[in-house]
C-alpha cells in the first residue's frame, strides 16, 4: 500500500522542515527529490501542486490528493492532522500561539535574510560590498534575537520542542555558508546542537539524500563546501533563465 503522503523535496533548510516534521510524527511518506538541474520545479505538472515553483511541497493522498506548498504552512497543515497529541504544537493557546509566531518570524525572516546573506556572500556573479553587509548583518541580528529568547535557560524556543524549533534549526545549521559565526551566540549554538541531537532530525536531514549538515560541529567540510557553493552557483543560473 502506497504511504500516505509524498513530499516532494530538495535538501535545503527549507525542504528539511517538512522531513523532519515527518519523521518526528512518525509518519510513512514517499519522496519524490525535485531535480533542480532539469528545472523540474517548474514542469505544468508541479506547478499544479504549487503554483510559486519552490520545495518543499506535499500531497496528502489521504485527504483527496490535497497539496500543500510553503514549508510553514506545511508545519501547520501537519500538525493539524497528523498531531493529535500535540507533540509539534502544543494544545495550551498561549504556548500554541508563541509557537506559530516564531515560525512566522523564521519565515518572514531569518529564513529570508539568510538567504539573501549566503547569495550574495557565496553565489553571486559578482560581490557587491552593500548587500553582502546588508544581509549578513540583518542575518546576525537575528540570531540575536533567537538568543535573547533562549538566554534564560530554556531547553528549546517556546520552552517545550516544537514546529518552532523545526522551523528555525535548519537555518541556523547552515550558518557557517554566508561566513557567519556563533561566537556571540552561545545559547543558540547550545540549542543547535540539543536540535540537532535527535534521531528524527538526524533522519531529516538525510532526506531526499544523505547530508553532512551535522558532520563536523554543523560546518561543512572544506571540500564539501567548495562543491555545493558550485552546484548552487550553477543552479542559480539556471533558475533565473
Amino acid at each position: 500500500m502506497a504511504h500516505p503522503i509524498t513530499l516532494y523535496t530538495v535538501g535545503t533548510p527549507n525542504g528539511w522542515k517538512a522531513s523532519i516534521a515527518l519523521e518526528e510524527l512518525g509518519l510513512k511518506y514517499n519522496v519524490h527529490h525535485i531535480q533542480f538541474s532539469k528545472m523540474e520545479q517548474k514542469e505544468e505538472w508541479f506547478l499544479k501542486l504549487n503554483p510559486n515553483g519552490r520545495i518543499p511541497t506535499i500531497v496528502d493522498h489521504s485527504r483527496n490528493d490535497f497539496a500543500v506548498f510553503e514549508s510553514g504552512a506545511i508545519l501547520l497543515y501537519l500538525a493539524e492532522h497528523y498531531d493529535p497529541e500535540h507533540k509539534l504544537l502544543s494544545a495550551n493557546p498561549d504556548i500554541r500561539s508563541q509557537t506559530i509566531q516564531w515560525i512566522m518570524w523564521q519565515m518572514g525572516g531569518l529564513g529570508p535574510m539568510m538567504g539573501q546573506a549566503n547569495h550574495f556572500v557565496r553565489y553571486a556573479p559578482e560581490k557587491i560590498p552593500y548587500g553582502m553587509k546588508r544581509y549578513t548583518d540583518e542575518s546576525l541580528r537575528l540570531l540575536q534575537v533567537l538568543e535573547r529568547q533562549l538566554s534564560d535557560g530554556r531547553e528549546y524556543i517556546v520552552g517545550e520542542y516544537s514546529m518552532a524549533d523545526i522551523a528555525c534549526f535548519g537555518w541556523v545549521a547552515c550558518y557557517s555558508y554566508p561566513g557567519l559565526s556563533l561566537e556571540t551566540c552561545p545559547h543558540v549554538e547550545k540549542w543547535l546542537f540539543r536540535v540537532g541531537s535527535r534521531d528524527a532530525v538526524r533522519r531529516g536531514t538525510n532526506v531526499p539524500t544523505p547530508s553532512t549538515l551535522i558532520d563536523d560541529g554543523f560546518k561543512m567540510r572544506e571540500k564539501v563546501a567548495e562543491d555545493t557553493a558550485k552546484k548552487g552557483k550553477e543552479l542559480l543560473e539556471q533558475s533565473a533563465k
